[in-house]
């Protein structure tokens, strides 16, 4: 059994993880880098960089389709090689993985340790019995794995998440999305799009993170002619059928239906990687979930020295807030007991969808009825969007009602991020406290954000 002795242990080597290091380094903390896994980033690995080397093969699929409406005619048939498809995912997928290999590895020796690491007590660490870890601060950034639900548990390999959907060497013929999140909307219409015969269910009439009924709605019509979406049909019984998956649910009147699927990708959403950290046998206060008790601004798990930032906090599972909320608990832990707030940037959300989703600043669904009106903008008849038919789309932007300040938006349209990262930017602001505020003070009053 080796001993060790650092000023920050960082436990994950994710997005969150590699940022903290970083951060501690950088002001001149002796620092540990803990990783149980392989290293690569969730994103790098099964989330970012693989869903859109998949939607863009969808969106050349679906590009090659549409041809003839502008008057270019391809001879003969379009012809998805699924197998074709999967090679470039996998081999573009490992290109990502390996650049962030090779940066984590370009680290000091002494700074990386690879095994799954547990509290015994405040202030020490067991990692796979091999080594014991005393820190002075830590910060917990073990990220989040894909939700199981009990009911498919039975299903064997016939019931997968998303990370296994980049594994495939070829396409299925039929498959079950059960969840209309993020990760269900953006592979099941891809994966419609490439040929593959898709269901998605939801349960309770959700489209996406949105929030605003009259978005949701327009959303929902949308989605329904990408593929067969029930946003309001939970499945009620899921059974192996040799090498299929039978479903069993009921349509609007209450008929049972039971359908066989290829497989069924479950995106019910995902949580905390927090079990088996044996966070029990500290003092650290836990929620229901078994995540520390943390100050969302500082990051840090009570008066403790202990921080938790990306996907492990189970709040924002985003690249950009687990590399901010990285930065933020890797500063800290070095500084302790100095810790400073973080400085979050504007809300910000993107489905890559076509159209796409967004949604900026406060959500409709936390807005107080009657403090603030509602603009509307619609893409069917705006002129960019008829040129290149995709005139699909609907906006909607918040403002408050006394103060005519910008709250939020949430929409669905074409290449909805790039109106997002406008909405979204931080400009020169005469009051920097404020996450939000727009150009030219000293000209004509603007709307502002002040999240």
């Amino acid at each position: 059994m080796k001993t060790l002795e650092v000023d920050v242990a960082v436990i994950g080597a994710g997005s969150a993880g590699l940022s903290a290091y970083r951060a501690a380094k950088a002001l001149g903390a002796s620092v540990l880098l803990i990783e149980g896994g392989p290293y690569g980033t969730t994103c790098a690995r099964v989330g970012c960089m693989p869903s859109k080397l998949l939607i863009a093969a969808a969106e050349a699929a679906h590009e090659a389709a549409r041809g003839a409406a502008f008057g270019v005619h391809l001879d003969g048939v379009i012809r998805i090689d699924g197998r074709e498809v999967m090679q470039r995912v996998r081999s573009e997928r490992d290109r990502f993985v390996g650049f962030v290999v090779d940066d984590v590895l370009a680290m000091p020796e002494q700074d990386r340790l690879r095994g799954h690491a547990r509290f015994l007590e405040d202030g020490l660490l067991d990692v796979d019995g091999h080594t014991r870890v005393r820190y002075r601060s830590v910060v917990i950034a073990t990220g989040s794995s894909p939700v199981l639900p009990p009911m498919y548990r039975a299903l064997g390999d016939r019931a997968i998440v998303n990370d296994d959907v980049f594994a495939w060497t070829e396409l299925p013929r039929k498959l079950a999305v059960v969840g209309a999140g993020v990760i269900g909307l953006e592979l099941g219409q891809a994966l419609a799009r490439l040929g593959v015969e898709v269901t998605v269910f939801g349960s309770r009439g959700k489209v996406g993170p949105l929030t605003d009924p009259a978005i949701v709605d327009y959303a929902g019509k949308v989605f329904a002619e990408a593929f067969r979406f029930l946003p309001r049909t939970p499945v009620e019984q899921a059974a192996r059928d040799g090498d299929r998956v039978r479903l069993r649910y009921r349509t609007g009147e209450g008929e049972a239906i039971e359908e066989s699927f290829d497989y069924v990708l479950l995106a019910a959403g995902r949580q905390p990687n927090v079990a088996g950290l044996d966070l029990e046998r500290t003092t650290l206060a836990l929620d229901p979930r078994g995540v520390p008790v943390y100050d969302p601004a500082t990051l840090q798990a009570g008066k403790a020295p202990a921080f938790i930032a990306g996907d492990a906090d189970g709040v924002l599972l985003l690249l950009h807030e687990a590399v901010d909320e990285g930065r933020t608990a890797g500063a800290n832990a070095a500084r302790y007991p100095e810790v400073k707030p973080l400085h979050r940037r504007a809300p910000l959300s993107i489905v890559f969808t076509d159209p796409g989703i967004a949604m900026v600043g406060a959500r409709h669904a936390d807005l107080v009825p009657g403090s603030f009106v509602t603009g509307e903008v619609g893409f069917e008849n705006q002129g960019r969007s008829r040129i290149m038919l995709k005139n699909r789309g609907l906006m909607h932007v918040y403002v408050d009602r006394d103060t005519r300040r910008l709250l939020g938006a949430e929409w669905i349209g074409p290449a909805a991020e790039h109106i997002a990262h406008l909405l979204a930017c931080v400009p020169p602001c005469a009051r920097p406290r404020h996450s939000w505020c727009w150009p030219h003070p000293g000209r004509r009053r603007r709307p502002e954000f002040h999240g």
